[in-house]
């Protein structure tokens, strides 16, 4: 992928940030647990960087933590202060974060490290997180192990590159942290295949092709769904796997 490309795509999320909220997934607890064990200590005082619309904000919340959410989009910070009105938002960038030094116990990341410029941000965030401390990033993905969701995720990158994993980046070093683990979590959202088309709908992917593009592409995966059994009458369970990563702080 290009760098103006990357960048575009990376910039895109705002325009349907209203959306991104309704229809992206959340994440796991088990996921956010097992994050937050990777700490020493018990962590109290965590960040969600790139934080979005504030959908990883939520499961830390739950969790009793005390939770500072920094964004860079103004539209997506706008829908993270509606859904987290609780949770302290700051607008800033993984290379940048408006924090202090060793603030935080732990920093977690939701479908936005691959975004970052990774050196620089691993040097930031161990800047503003504590020895011992932790960072947690993490992605939902469909579950290709399910035949008909294969061939649907299949469907919808035709001619695009299959989106970066954890196999892609946990071997990425740096000399303030340990060696990155991994893991994964199965779950599940409820869906219909309108919401699903919703959900595709903010992928950056189809938010900076040409509408023709993306018309195309909605209009298959909407074929599909309606022919698939699994899928075409009604509400159904969209198999999921959460990867994350875990990485203490040196």
């Amino acid at each position: 992928m290009s760098d103006p490309l990357r960048a575009r795509r990376a910039s895109s999320f705002g325009s349907r940030a209203a959306a991104y909220a309704e229809h992206r997934p959340g994440y796991p607890r088990e996921v956010i647990e097992w994050g937050l064990s990777g700490a020493a200590g018990t962590p109290r005082r965590v960040l969600d960087l790139g934080a979005g619309t504030g959908k990883l904000t939520v499961g830390l919340a739950e969790l009793g933590l005390d939770v500072t959410a920094v964004e860079p989009d103004p539209e997506m910070r706008a829908e993270l202060g509606r859904v987290v009105p609780w949770a302290r938002s700051l607008a800033g960038r993984a290379e940048r974060i408006p924090l202090p030094d060793a603030d935080v116990d732990a920093v977690f990341v939701g479908q936005a490290f691959h975004w970052f410029d990774v050196p620089a941000a691993m040097t930031e965030i161990a800047r503003v997180l504590r020895p011992g401390g932790v960072l947690v990033p993490m992605w939902n993905y469909e579950d290709e192990s399910v035949p008909w969701v294969a061939k649907f995720t299949s469907l919808g990158r035709e001619g695009t590159r299959k989106p970066a994993r954890t196999d892609d980046l946990r071997q990425v070093a740096h000399p303030e942290f340990e060696p990155f683990e991994s893991d994964r979590f199965r779950h599940v959202q409820r869906r219909t295949a309108e919401n699903l088309l919703e959900t595709i709908a903010t992928y950056s992917m189809v938010i900076v092709a040409e509408p023709e593009e993306s018309s195309a592409l909605l209009a298959r995966l909407r074929e599909f769904l309606a022919s698939n059994p699994a899928t075409a009458n009604g509400e159904f369970d969209l198999p999921l796997i959460t990867w994350g990563l875990r990485a203490r702080r040196r």
